[in-house]
């Protein structure tokens, strides 16, 4: 099946904001080919970082701010929020707003990002152009006003560029991290200027292009290629590749199912490291109300049949939230 792309993209007008972003980070993610820029602390650093800052995807944008599937307190949201904010996609209720409308309109015209357009539309095309709704003012009221209501969240809409200020710092603290750990070793300053640049390239630009395309590769990859262990009436599946490099969110047909719930592992082996870390902040006292998946609420388990695709009954229930948070 094939769909146009939305309505509201019609006529194609390019984004230019996104689009020098995204091809301008890339062009630099090539200077990672330069041997000056290359240090294998670094390259581990860039290793790290990839998991730390994705989970103010994973766990903050997406978890906590899109599907309220646990709570915690506002310093932690924050701080999730800002490592989301770093990863350069899009201030918290941009990417909320674009998510709860996938939610709704998955795989169906009106979804911003279905690989039913194309793959390529799926995996960052759809960041490229305008749409005209995705964005617009009553969308954000619609789909994000549990948000707006803060005014760290409402402040960055007001003036978005203000995400920039977390963005361009990130360039001196990774500078200054590597040129200082450069001294526990060496005295030299040439190799504390190199080591503090291949932070900045390795820590910042290359770990913001890998989570892109993580993060990506949940709107795509996870849409084509997979299992499905529920008919959830959009091609969403279980993709183990993904899953790997996400900790958790290529699982994409569990998530689906059952939005609300801060795990997507319903079988043993579908590992969700993202899920145990909610819970290990819960340890902490750092996070409560951690909603466990549908099938646990109940009080059942999923069959482990793996080619039985089991129906999913509770429609109403996409975008993962309640009625009374958006109210």
């Amino acid at each position: 099946m094939s769909n146009p792309v939305p309505p509201q993209v019609l006529p194609y007008k390019l984004n230019w904001t996104y689009a020098i972003t995204i091809v301008l980070v890339h062009v630099l993610g090539l200077l990672a080919f330069v041997p000056y820029l290359f240090s294998w602390t670094a390259f581990v650093v860039f290793v790290v970082c990839i998991h730390i800052f994705g989970q103010g995807i994973t766990i903050g944008y997406h978890r906590l701010l899109t599907h309220r599937s646990f709570k915690c307190p506002k310093w932690v949201e924050r701080v999730f929020a800002i490592l989301g904010i770093c990863s350069m996609e899009d201030t918290p209720a941009r990417w909320v707003t674009v998510h709860r409308m996938h939610h709704v309109h998955s795989d169906e015209i009106p979804d911003p990002h279905s690989p039913r357009v194309t793959f390529w539309w799926s995996h960052m095309g759809w960041l490229m152009f305008i749409n005209r709704q995705t964005y617009s003012v009553a969308s954000l009221e619609k789909f994000s006003k549990d948000l707006l209501r803060d005014p760290f969240y409402l402040r960055l809409e007001t003036n978005p560029f203000k995400q920039f200020v977390y963005i361009a710092g990130q360039v001196p603290a990774f500078f200054l991290l590597g040129f200082g750990a450069s001294f526990l070793f060496s005295s030299e300053l040439p190799a504390a200027v190199q080591l503090g640049w291949s932070m900045v390239q390795w820590g910042v630009i290359m770990r913001v292009i890998a989570v892109w395309h993580i993060t990506w590769s949940v709107n795509s990859l996870s849409h084509m290629f997979g299992y499905a262990n529920y008919a959830t009436g959009e091609d969403s599946r279980n993709n183990w590749l993904v899953a790997l490099l996400s900790v958790g969110e290529g699982w994409h047909n569990n998530h689906h199912e059952d939005p609300s719930a801060a795990s997507v592992q319903h079988r043993w082996w579908e590992l969700d490291l993202s899920y145990y870390e909610i819970k290990f902040l819960e340890l902490l006292g750092l996070a409560s109300d951690v909603i466990p998946p549908r099938h646990r609420r109940q009080g059942h388990g999923v069959k482990r049949e793996r080619q039985e695709v089991l129906p999913v009954a509770h429609p109403a229930d996409e975008t993962g939230i309640s009625e009374d948070v958006l109210a």
